[in-house]
C-alpha cells in the first residue's frame, strides 16, 4: 500500500497547471455560454423538487484535454434544523461531473464519478463523528429523525484534477484534503487532526475552523508540486469569544512530495459572514480567488475575483505545527490582533488587486459563486453552487431556490468572462 501511495504521489507531482501561456481556451467554442448543466430530479420533499445538481462548489480544468472540465458537489441538499442540518437525501454521495464543451459550444456530460471510501464503497455527505473531523453538527432526515455519521463523509468544496487521472478534494468538515483515484476511491486523507492515513497532516490550528467555513478552495501550482487551499473566513482562534479580527483568514500550501506546509494571511474585504471561495493558479506565486457574500447578485450581492500574490507574504506556520492556536503575536493568536498590530510585528499578508467584479461585468445574479478555472489569456470560467435548487424556508423545511431577477429556479451555470 505504501509503495502504491508513493507511486501515486510521484505521478501527481508531474501535474501541470495552467499559466499565462495556457491555450486551454483556444479552439474551444464558448460562444453558447452561459449555459446550465443538465439535471434530473433527485427527490421530492414536502412537494418541493430537489434537483440532482450542486455541481459548481468547485471546478478544475482537465489537465490535458482542451474544453474539458470537472465540477464537484458539496455534501448534498440540506436545511438548517435545531443544532445541525436536515439532509433531504441522506444517501446522496458527493459526486464529480466530468464534462466538455462540444463542437456546438454546448455542455456535454462525459461521466459522473461518485466518491468512495478506501474499500470502494460510496460515501455520504453526513458529518464525521467526534475525533474524525466533526463540526459538532447533528444530522437529521427530512422528517427530523436523527441520522448517523460517516467516518469518510465529506462536505466537498473544491477539486484539483491531476495529470495521472487522480483528484485532490478539499472539504469543510475536518477540514480535510483527500486524494482520490480516477474512480473516486480514497487514497489518502490529510487533516489537522488524527485521521491522516498517510502520516501527513495540516497544521493543527486549522482544526479551529468554524462549522461550514472550512477549506473552501483548492488548486495546484504549475510545477505540480504544491496544493494551495483557502479557508472560507475567519477561524475561531483561540476561541469564538476571543477571535476578534473578522477580516483575517488563511491560505495554506502543502508540498505534495514532502508534506511540508506553509501558511499565509489573507485580508478579506468583507467580514466574518463573507466567503473566500475557490482558488485557481496563474503561476507558482499568483492566484485568482473568489470573494463573495451570501446575497443574490441582482440584490446587491458582492461577487468578485481578486488576483493575489504570495511573494513577500510572511509564512505564519510558527515553529510548532501541533499548536492548536498557531503562531502568536503580542502573546495572542493572530486572530486576536488587529491588522496594525500584525503589520507592526513585521507580518505581511498576501497582496491582492481586483481582477473582475462579476455583478458589474455580467450582471451576475447567482448568490453562491463558488468555482473558478483560469483558462489563460485573461479568460476565466466561473461556476455557481445552486444548492440543489432548494433553500431553507426558515422553519427547517425546503422551498424552491428562486433567482429574484428571472423568477427561475437556480441551477448550476457555466460562464466565461474576461479579467484584468
Amino acid at each position: 500500500m505504501k509503495k502504491l501511495l508513493l507511486s501515486v504521489l510521484v505521478l501527481t507531482a508531474l501535474v501541470s497547471c495552467k499559466d499565462d501561456e495556457n491555450t486551454n481556451n483556444q479552439d474551444v467554442n464558448y460562444s453558447k455560454l452561459p449555459q446550465e448543466f443538465p439535471f434530473s430530479k433527485l427527490a421530492t420533499v414536502n412537494g418541493v423538487d430537489v434537483i440532482n445538481g450542486g455541481f459548481g462548489s468547485g471546478a478544475a480544468a482537465h489537465p490535458t484535454n482542451k474544453g474539458e472540465f470537472y465540477v464537484i458537489t458539496d455534501r448534498g441538499a440540506n436545511t438548517d434544523y435545531l443544532n445541525g442540518k436536515k439532509f433531504l437525501a441522506p444517501n446522496f454521495t458527493p459526486t464529480i461531473m466530468h464534462f466538455k464543451i462540444n463542437a456546438e459550444g454546448k455542455i456535454e456530460v462525459i461521466k459522473y464519478i461518485k466518491l468512495k471510501n478506501p474499500s470502494g464503497q460510496p460515501i455520504t455527505g453526513l458529518p464525521n463523528p467526534a475525533g474524525m473531523g466533526s463540526t459538532g453538527e447533528t444530522a437529521y432526515d427530512a422528517s427530523g429523525n436523527t441520522l448517523g455519521t460517516d467516518n469518510y463523509g465529506l462536505d466537498s468544496e473544491s477539486i484539483v484534477a491531476a495529470s495521472d487521472g487522480t483528484f485532490w478534494v478539499s472539504d469543510e468538515y475536518g477540514p480535510h484534503i483527500v486524494h482520490y483515484s480516477a474512480e473516486g476511491v480514497e487514497l489518502e486523507r490529510i487533516s489537522p487532526i488524527g485521521v491522516n492515513t498517510g502520516g501527513r497532516k495540516l497544521p493543527a490550528v486549522f482544526a479551529k475552523r468554524r462549522a461550514n467555513r472550512g477549506m473552501e478552495g483548492l488548486c495546484i501550482t504549475p510545477d505540480g508540486r504544491t496544493l494551495v487551499g483557502t479557508i472560507q473566513s475567519m477561524m475561531y482562534v483561540p476561541s469564538k469569544a476571543l477571535a476578534t479580527n473578522t477580516t483575517l483568514t488563511r491560505i495554506v500550501t502543502f508540498d505534495i512530495q514532502t508534506g511540508q506546509t506553509k501558511q499565509f494571511l489573507y485580508k478579506q474585504d468583507g467580514g466574518a459572514s463573507d466567503s473566500v471561495c475557490d482558488i485557481t493558479a496563474i503561476s507558482s506565486t499568483e492566484f485568482l480567488v473568489i470573494e463573495r457574500d451570501g446575497n443574490f447578485g441582482s440584490q446587491g450581492g458582492i461577487k468578485k475575483v481578486y488576483r493575489i500574490n504570495i511573494t513577500g507574504a510572511t509564512d505564519v506556520n510558527g515553529t510548532d505545527l501541533n499548536a492548536v492556536d498557531g503562531m502568536k503575536v503580542n502573546n495572542k493568536a493572530l486572530e486576536q490582533n488587529t491588522w496594525d498590530e500584525i503589520a507592526n510585528a513585521g507580518i505581511k499578508p498576501v497582496s491582492k488587486k481586483l481582477a473582475v467584479d462579476l455583478v458589474a461585468k455580467l450582471g451576475y445574479e447567482h448568490d453562491k459563486f463558488e468555482g473558478i478555472v483560469y483558462l489563460g489569456n485573461n479568460k476565466l470560467a466561473v461556476f455557481n453552487d445552486d444548492d440543489f435548487g432548494v433553500v431553507d424556508d426558515g422553519n427547517g423545511n425546503p422551498k424552491a431556490k428562486i433567482l429574484p431577477k428571472t423568477g427561475k429556479v437556480d441551477k448550476g451555470t457555466m460562464y466565461v468572462v474576461d479579467i484584468q
